[in-house]
């Protein structure tokens, strides 16, 4: 089998001229580099080069893994270099799993200066997990999760990062537009639109209806917030949404907010990433300037 070390000897005995030379360069003894040699000579039943008088020249064979090892061993410093930096945490891609739909805005706000102040790091945002976000970072398929629902498991660790209340958008002609709260009782009759996530993992259900034993009279979903508020402001049904995007749009279209509830629905969002990766100064700094965003109106 052809090692990277048997390139290296090839590539050295080429550019110093002599196998005394290449041995100093690669720092072995002449006899461990001819041990290696001869050892791949006999793997391959040929001749590496041959000797005439004082000199090596390089058979056919051996010039074809010279041109092998002047084409790879710069593409294996290389990687090894840019693998040197992602473990420093100086060059990368971030790829960041969302479970949170209307957080999209929020993480542009982070992203934007994180990639003013970390040029050689890219971004790759992933949303097609939806709640199997956990699973795919575990899986390492994506190094960073945007959740409000963190689920502990050995190996990840869960961050808040912001907080925010679950609401009721409705539009700004409906009965309960002025009210302080709403019941569960009040969207018996309503027509709900929520992202396409089930319903017992969408908090209006689980903190809100389902304890009360109410549904609403139908259920959509809708994918686009713009769409989904679009909906709402033309009396198609009622949202809930994050209080800070909910004002968002309540300023442009004919929508009113209102507490889900009394006491109202609080939630936070947090950042989840696996604890082995801790020492990642990209992913660290990530975190700190989505703490320092600590909320999305900010």
């Amino acid at each position: 089998m052809i090692e990277r070390i048997h390139l290296r000897i090839i590539h050295a005995v080429k550019e110093q001229g002599s196998l005394t030379a290449a041995a100093k360069e690669l720092c072995v003894t002449q006899s461990a580099l001819s041990h290696t040699i001869r050892k791949l000579e006999n793997n391959l039943d040929t001749e590496i080069w041959i000797r005439e008088g004082r000199n090596l020249r390089l058979t056919q064979v051996g010039q074809y893994l010279l041109n092998i090892a002047n084409r790879v061993l710069p593409l294996l410093d290389h990687a090894e270099e840019k693998l040197k930096q992602i473990t420093q945490g100086e060059r990368g891609t971030l790829r960041i799993g969302m479970e949170c739909h209307p957080c999209y805005q929020w993480l542009l706000r982070v992203v934007s200066p994180f990639l003013d102040t970390w040029p050689d790091v890219d971004v790759d945002v992933k949303q097609k997990f939806q709640f199997g976000g956990v699973g795919a970072l575990l899986d390492y398929e994506i190094d960073l999760l945007v959740t409000p629902d963190p689920f502990y498991k050995s190996g990840l660790s869960f961050q808040a990062v912001f907080d925010y209340e679950q609401v009721l958008v409705v539009p700004s002609n409906h009965p309960v537009a002025l009210h302080k709260y709403v019941k569960p009782e009040d969207l018996r009759d309503q027509v709900l639109i929520t992202y396409p996530v089930a319903a017992d993992r969408l908090d209006i259900y689980t903190q809100f209806l389902s304890p009360a034993g109410v549904n609403p009279r139908l259920h959509k979903t809708c994918e686009a917030t713009d769409i989904m508020m679009q909906m709402v402001a033309c009396n198609r049904g009622v949202a809930a949404l994050p209080r800070w995007l909910a004002n968002q749009y309540s300023k442009t279209l004919p929508l009113a907010v209102v507490r889900l509830g009394e006491k109202g629905i609080d939630k936070k969002i947090y950042l989840g990433t696996r604890e082995g990766d801790a020492g990642i100064e990209y992913l660290k700094a990530f975190i700190d300037l989505a703490k320092a965003l600590n909320s999305p109106t900010a």
